[in-house]
């Protein structure tokens, strides 16, 4: 009951929100929609997070924690968030709650984290959010990589059961020589693994990899390149994320314990430039397969999974935010493959973050690579006429 009326307040604070400026109506394959300003003036917001009682937390990338509150942007970032690395793909990134933030008030941020020279690996804290503040701040995760300024995944997300996965990509680690020996398939790192822990940061005893010499036991799945997207199926459970290819090869995976996604020994991808090869095949025994391609990419971002009833039409729908595609795909899954119904929202720019809100609606982030002041938005269903 408490929850119950915690996630009523929240829907009710938010279908209260002015609209600050709205869009002509767009058509889709089922729906038609309008796009409304949410809040403006963001410098590269990377991930929003609803809270009970209104308030929506959006991180920057150059290090601020924002809040918007009753359709206002609030001038003053929350205090109390880390340090961060604010250079190529780096910064403050993803932002999550607790699932039972309603008691706990505890809140979860993914970021470059510091560790000398200038370089910087991916990392997870938490802390409890008073007052316009983050305090009591833990560090939790800090994953065991190192690389290029950029591909850190970052995505953060909690399964029914409370356990909590990370993404972390394999930091642009050269995809030549012994494909085999690539980091991402090495479990002795964290390059391009997806995993898997208790809120708190203690490693799971169930994990695939617990007590296997040389191993990393907060591994969950391996082989990945940037994972940049993660929901949980609210129906089935299942962990999907979608993973930057490089040019062209884009994916949506269904992850899974202790298994291989290939990278870089298999893909569709190619590199940049030329176009020459990565891979000597698109399949090997042993490694998996994804749901779903992007040829060419679309820089795939954020996932979401629709339970709303503000879009009836789309509920179960996974939706997939592009950053070089400037779109949000909608797909369907019939359990064996996946179908391209729609793609919303083109052209408004590079869509980072999408999240289903307490009112229903989808909520959208958009992000500048020249870090040019953007917005949040949402989408809002218009009636056919």
């Amino acid at each position: 009951m408490v929850r119950r009326t915690f996630l009523l307040a929240a829907a009710s604070a938010w279908l209260a929100v002015p609209a600050m400026a709205q869009s002509p109506v767009y058509k889709s394959s089922a729906h038609d929609y309008r796009l409304v300003t949410v809040a403006e003036g963001l410098v590269q917001p990377w991930s929003m997070a609803f809270l009970p009682g209104g308030d929506l937390l959006v991180t920057e990338r150059p290090g601020r924690l924002r809040i918007v509150r009753g359709g206002k942007l609030l001038p003053t970032p929350v205090t109390g968030v880390p340090e961060v690395v604010y250079r190529g793909q780096g910064g403050l990134l993803d932002v999550v709650a607790h699932p039972n933030f309603a008691t706990n008030k505890l809140v979860y941020l993914s970021f470059s984290k510091p560790t000398g020279g200038g370089a910087a690996t991916t990392a997870v804290v938490r802390g409890r959010f008073e007052n316009n503040a983050l305090v009591d701040v833990k560090e939790i995760f800090v994953a065991d990589t190192k690389g290029a300024p950029g591909h850190y995944g970052s995505r953060i997300a909690f399964d029914k059961s409370g356990m909590m996965f990370i993404t972390v990509g394999e930091r642009q680690a050269p995809p030549s020589g012994d494909l085999e020996k690539h980091p991402a398939q090495d479990l002795s790192n964290h390059h391009g693994k997806v995993i898997r822990l208790f809120d708190d940061g203690r490693v799971p005893p169930d994990n695939p990899f617990v007590g296997k010499a040389g191993a990393k036991p907060e591994i969950w799945s391996y082989g990945h390149r940037n994972p940049q997207g993660l929901a949980i199926h609210p129906t089935t459970g299942e962990v999907w994320a979608t993973e930057h290819g490089p040019q062209g090869g884009d994916e949506l995976n269904l992850i899974q314990k202790g298994l291989n996604y290939g990278w870089p020994v298999i893909g569709f991808g190619v590199n940049y430039g030329p176009g020459a090869a990565i891979h000597a095949s698109t399949m090997r025994p042993g490694m998996e397969q994804p749901k779903n391609v992007w040829v060419p990419s679309i820089a795939t971002s954020s996932l979401m999974i629709y339970t709303g009833d503000k879009f009836p039409a789309w509920k179960g729908s996974f939706f997939v935010g592009g950053l070089a595609g400037q779109r949000i795909v909608r797909l369907t899954y019939d359990g064996k493959a996946f179908t391209v119904e729609d793609n919303l929202v083109r052209n408004q720019g590079r869509i980072r973050d999408v999240r289903q809100g307490p009112d229903g609606y989808i909520y959208f982030s958009i992000d500048d690579q020249q870090a040019k002041p953007t917005a949040i938005m949402r989408m809002e269903v218009v009636a056919r006429k």
